[in-house]
């Protein structure tokens, strides 16, 4: 064994700027800061556990998108605006005219009207009084509520029930085709009234699934119902945050096993683990304190905080352990592995965090809220990896086993560590650099398929077979008006919402709807005063249009259905249900309204987009499209930025970078084969993939260029940089894909989409640093004029 004393003052001596005051300043007050770090821990732990599940119909769409403020302007005049729950109600065997079927009807009914969050103004069911049927007579209009006032279960009264059904223009609607199911439409404040804070997804799922589903079924065994909304997906997603726990389990003990493989020693293991997961105790604690919840989405981000932690923690145990090998003790091995790895490793963490943030340009609070958490916690990790975990190991030191695992592995090692040091020869870079060349082309041609938003029906977040698609499958079947509806705004001076050329205008988009591939069917005020039209002239379908006698108008619309105009006639709408909410459906309909309100608008009428869910989620994704090249611009610019200021060369930035642009450019095309949109869940895949992946390069480089100014060849000091930084790259790359692929069996569809992903971002990234680095350095680095530079600098 060599003289550690003797080792110690030569690496002293050849490491420039020996002890930085950043170390002395750490390990010369080790008790002190461990102290303050454990009361730290304590106050964040306490708040972490208490944080809660947070979602919001605002925070998930674009508020500043003109769609939405158009939307939000008009909240209190319209009904449909996007945040509802539908109920329907079905009977498994025979129809709804029973009187079994609707006595359940009816206390599901009185059940959903005093759910907390329902706004019981607009809530909508066979037995609420606003659903009502009209006809012509001999003696003029007739109407009154679906349900008789007399109605008392009998066969005459179920009679009279189907013949008021029939007459209400509500079949397809509120009542299936097929006469088996009926719907209870309940619209949702943002806020509960009784409290005043934001409604409570969670709850008001559980509510639904216990007051409503699982009593009535139970209580009446020939009943099924099925119910679908934002609420009750997001509601879903809540419940689907459970199973992210076991993976959570799953991850951190996949991880333990594996690092102690790798280091055989009982501190290099647990350590890591321990300080990636205060890490990830101090985020959460911190999100609390900030006013934060975990909402379905940036729920997934401690696991990111946690695999960036054991990514850097890695690179200090393998650090720790070469040095200890050479005979140094604990401190000693941790104080040289600080220095070392302090300055890649805060660059790459620092480049990690601002990666993330650039995610806060993006104008969605989820997504916003996401760049927050992430950027928080890499923070932490910057102190739990470069100090906590230091200091504790200087404490601990690397087990025994561990550091003998280092010396009788060396010679093993470096054969396949020199096998690898050939992407760097000269003859081999080349080869490379072609086949990153083909990987380029084709990843070019196939993410020209990328789609921005769903691609699927229903809830794209949860899986095909999950009970909430199952049930938005049903009513899609079984309804003709669909459960994605864009509702276009038809904005005139006060009373002025019936003149004849504002629904004539709207008559003529309506038909131009109806010929558009993916619309199902329309609905406005027109179609009301063309059917009462018809109506008064004895059934006449000669009469089935918008008279110009404004008399005749204003008596058709006398008794329009609450909804289809607001109080001072300024504003009314017109549906569009459409047969899905794909990225193509939504465009096809956008495009035909934008194009129809720029001929047609003017000081009478103005055509405004949109409301409805379907209308959301075309403003969501267009936010997106925008915003996903400058997202990349943003990451790409700040990593690059970072890279080149620690650097100060614009070849280095080149051979970190690269390939992080080839792995960006095959998540994408990776994406377009696999059928994944870009959308609020997938979109901020593509920045964290990017962010954590610089790491590897980060470090590779960092050491490449350590040992080519020491006067090694390329291909010498590539090998030295794999055996010493480039085995832990290797490890965690596959380590944190093996954490992550394991996500692919959640039931939230999103996150298995996000497994997927990042198993592939993980791995491809260490392969480019491993791989496609080197052969980039071949062309791009000039060793000889680098030890000039170093020369000069001196």
């Amino acid at each position: 064994m060599s003289n550690p004393k003797h080792d110690k003052g030569e690496h002293y001596l050849t490491t420039p700027k020996a002890e930085p005051f950043l170390e002395r300043l750490i390990f010369n007050n080790r008790a002190i800061i461990l102290v303050l770090l454990t009361i730290l821990t304590l106050f964040l732990g306490y708040n972490a556990i208490k944080i809660q599940p947070d979602a919001s119909f605002e925070r998930m769409i674009p508020l500043e998108h003109p769609y939405i403020v158009n939307m939000l302007d008009h909240r209190d005049d319209l009904e449909n605006l996007g945040n509802f729950v539908r109920i329907a109600v079905e009977s498994k065997d025979g129809d709804i005219f029973s009187p079994e079927y609707m006595e359940t009807l009816k206390q599901i009914t009185d059940e959903v009207f005093y759910l907390n969050g329902v706004d019981r103004s607009g809530l909508k069911s066979l037995w609420t009084s606003n659903v009502r049927w009209v006809e012509v007579t001999e003696q003029g209009f007739q109407g009154g509520t679906v349900i008789p006032d007399d109605y008392d279960g009998s066969r005459e009264s179920l009679e009279q029930l189907r013949q008021n059904i029939l007459r209400s223009n509500e079949v397809g609607r509120l009542i299936s085709d097929n006469f088996q199911s009926t719907i209870v439409y309940a619209p949702l404040y943002e806020k509960d009234p009784e409290t005043g804070e934001p409604l409570d997804y969670g709850t008001f799922s559980r509510q639904l699934e216990e007051k409503i589903r699982e009593k009535y079924e139970a209580q009446n065994p020939n009943i099924e119902i099925h119910i679908v909304g934002f609420a009750k997906k997001v509601g879903d997603l809540i419940e689907g945050i459970g199973s992210i726990a076991w993976f959570a389990g799953i991850t951190i003990v996949l991880t333990t096993l594996l690092l102690f493989w790798y280091s055989r020693s009982i501190s290099g293991t647990l350590v890591p683990v321990f300080t990636s997961i205060i890490a990830v105790f101090w985020q959460l604690g911190t999100l609390r304190l900030l006013g934060y919840g975990l909402d379905p989405y940036s729920v997934l981000v401690p696991f990111l905080v946690f695999a960036i932690g054991i990514s850097h923690g890695v690179q200090i145990v393998n650090a720790m352990a070469v040095e200890a090998a050479k005979g140094f003790d604990a401190i000693t091995a941790a104080r040289l592995a600080f220095r070392a790895l302090y300055i890649p490793g805060m660059l790459a963490l620092i480049s990690d965090a601002f990666g993330f943030l650039t995610l806060f340009f993006i104008e969605i609070d989820v997504i916003r809220d996401l760049a927050v958490a992430a950027g928080i916690g890499v923070a932490f990790v910057i102190v739990t990896n470069l100090v906590l975990h230091v200091l504790i190991m200087s404490y601990i030191g690397i087990s025994k086993g561990g550091v003998r695992h280092v010396q009788n592995h060396g010679e093993k090692q470096d054969r396949k560590w020199r096998l690898l040091s050939n992407f760097s020869h000269p003859g081999v870079a080349p080869i490379s650099l072609l086949i990153a060349v083909i990987g380029l082309g084709l990843g070019l041609y196939y993410k020209q398929d990328l789609k921005v938003g769903d691609l699927d029906q229903g809830a794209p977040e949860l899986r095909k077979d999950s009970r909430y698609n199952k049930d938005n499958a049903y009513i899609i079947n079984n309804y003709s008006t669909s459960a994605d509806v864009m509702v276009v705004m038809v904005k005139t001076p006060e009373e002025q919402c019936t003149q004849y050329s504002v629904l004539r205008a709207m008559d003529a988009l309506q038909w131009e709807l109806a010929n558009t591939p993916g619309v199902q069917s329309t609905a406005s005020l027109a179609d009301v005063s063309k059917i009462v039209t018809k109506a008064l002239n004895e059934g006449n379908w000669n009469w089935y249009a918008i008279s110009r006698n404004q008399t005749i108008i204003n008596a058709s619309i006398r008794n329009a259905p609450s909804g289809l105009i607001n109080t001072d006639c300024s504003l009314t709408p017109l549906l569009v249900f459409l047969e899905d909410h794909k990225a193509e459906t939504l465009q096809t309909a956008v495009d035909v309204v934008e194009e129809f309100a720029q001929e047609n608008s003017n000081e009478e009428h103005t055509f405004l987009l949109a409301a409805g869910n379907a209308g959301v989620e075309a403003a969501t994704n267009e936010v997106i499209s925008k915003a996903k090249d400058m997202m990349l611009i943003f990451v790409y610019g700040v990593v690059s930025l970072l890279c080149f200021l620690t650097f100060r060369s614009i070849r280095a930035v080149l051979c970190i970078v690269v390939p992080l642009g080839l792995t960006s450019i095959l998540c994408e095309a990776i994406m377009a084969v696999s059928g994944i949109g870009i959308k609020v869940a997938t979109l901020p895949v593509i920045a964290l993939g990017v962010g954590i992946g610089v790491d590897y390069g980060i470090y590779i480089y960092s050491k490449l260029e350590k040992y080519l100014l020491e006067g090694k060849t390329l291909q010498d000091a590539y090998f030295e940089t794999l055996r010493s930084t480039g085995k832990a790259v290797v490890f965690t790359g596959v380590t944190l894909g093996i954490g992550v692929v394991t996500w692919i069996f959640s039931p939230i569809k999103f996150q298995a989409d996000m497994g997927f992903l990042l198993f592939f971002m993980f791995l491809w990234n260490m392969i480019g640093a491993i791989w496609l680095l080197p052969a980039l350095a071949r062309f791009l680095l000039r060793p000889d004029r680098m030890l000039e530079k170093a020369k000069a600098a001196k």
